[in-house]
């Protein structure tokens, strides 16, 4: 099986979430791919933000409405008669979730519902992939990989609202989607993202970067945390991958496919602040011994065998290219202090592209099948 992104040129594509981390370099990765994208979101979720410095809103449609108004979003979604989804539109911080359990769970659970019953009007073919998450799965902190078929659940608000989001698609696929329909659904889990452009709070590599930008002493929590890295790139192939064998084999409708790094990708949080400094002329830390003000899990690792038997679909980087490809993101914004407004606009669109691109020729390089 030959998987090729080819598939997206020309096609109206829907990204729900699009100014956010991911769907900003969705957007990116799929302009660049020939296709007509539409944005959906409702705000802008840090600042800086990527979406706002490239300028994207120039080059696609953008339309501003939160998901969990139904009505608007499915008057949305009838008029754009899109051939691909991919919904990434979430609140997706475990902190945040303590501080507003009530709007992430509306956004997660009644965003996705809102969205899958706007489907059921569709009258044309529509490709739709649901990006939850890795702490979907109820983590039990032991070594191997979750597999697509364990456990879900979550011990804090929003892993809780992941796992209940998955319950709610499976049955809204159930009711109202067969598989002989002209929409079919599949869904993506991932975790533990780094990349450029990344600017969210209470995440380490945005914190280290902040600080070190500043010359200040960034403090690293949970020190000892193992988590499997992984660029940004990375499950965004594995979503694209999914979304053309989907829409061509109905067999993966209604099926959950997990996207991670290869195992050696395993590193505790101080591993990653260390090859992170190698990048940084001035770099300071501390370990802190106080109490965790929220539950972070020590260990929690994704088996994805199931995407690489069926979608032929393998991570590209290992630990030193991800954090290299990521440092050097920053590194370019950061060293760029003086330039206009329009300049940087063209140095981070530009930097943004050069990198996809680079990730792509790597994957090709290396023979992986869903690049070719």
């Amino acid at each position: 099986m030959t998987n090729s992104l080819g598939i997206y040129g020309g096609k109206t594509v829907v990204i729900t979430g699009h100014t956010g981390f991911k769907g900003t370099w969705l957007t990116s990765w799929l302009l660049s791919l020939g296709s007509n994208v539409v944005g959906i979101s409702d705000n802008f979720v840090t600042s800086p933000s990527h979406y706002q410095c490239s300028k994207l809103s120039e080059y696609i449609q953008d339309i501003r409405l939160d998901v969990r108004n139904k009505d608007l979003l499915s008057a949305a979604i009838t008029d754009i008669k899109p051939d691909f989804i991919f919904h990434l539109a979430a609140q997706s911080l475990v902190k945040e979730s303590y501080l507003d359990p009530v709007g992430t769970i509306e956004t997660n659970t009644l965003g996705t519902v809102n969205l899958l019953n706007a489907l059921r009007d569709l009258s044309n073919n529509c490709t739709v992939i649901l990006i939850t998450s890795d702490k979907s799965y109820e983590n039990v902190e032991w070594e191997w990989g979750y597999r697509e078929i364990d456990r879900l659940g979550g011990v804090d608000p929003y892993s809780a609202s992941k796992g209940a989001t998955e319950l709610l698609i499976q049955g809204m696929i159930r009711s109202f989607f067969p598989k002989d329909g002209g929409t079919r659904i599949a869904i993506a889990r991932a975790g533990n993202v780094i990349g450029g452009g990344d600017w969210a709070e209470s995440r380490i590599v945005p914190d280290c970067i902040r600080a070190w930008a500043e010359n200040k002493k960034v403090e690293i929590r949970n020190p000892n945390a193992t988590r499997p890295w992984q660029h940004v790139l990375e499950p965004l192939s594995g979503y694209m991958a999914l979304a053309t064998q989907l829409a061509k084999d109905k067999s993966f409708h209604g099926e959950a496919f997990n996207f991670g790094p290869r195992g050696e990708q395993d590193h505790s949080v101080l591993d990653l602040v260390e090859e992170m400094s190698k990048y940084w002329e001035k770099v300071k830390y501390k370990i802190t011994d106080s109490t965790m003000e929220v539950y972070e899990s020590g260990l929690l690792k994704l088996n994805c065998d199931k995407a690489a038997s069926h979608l032929d679909w393998n991570a590209v980087l290992n630990f030193s290219e991800t954090v290299e490809l990521t440092s050097s993101w920053y590194s370019t914004y950061y060293g760029k202090a003086d330039i206009s407004e329009t300049d940087r606009s063209i140095l981070i669109k530009d930097l943004t592209k050069k990198q996809i691109t680079a990730y792509s020729q790597i994957a090709k390089e290396r023979k992986l099948k869903w690049a070719l």
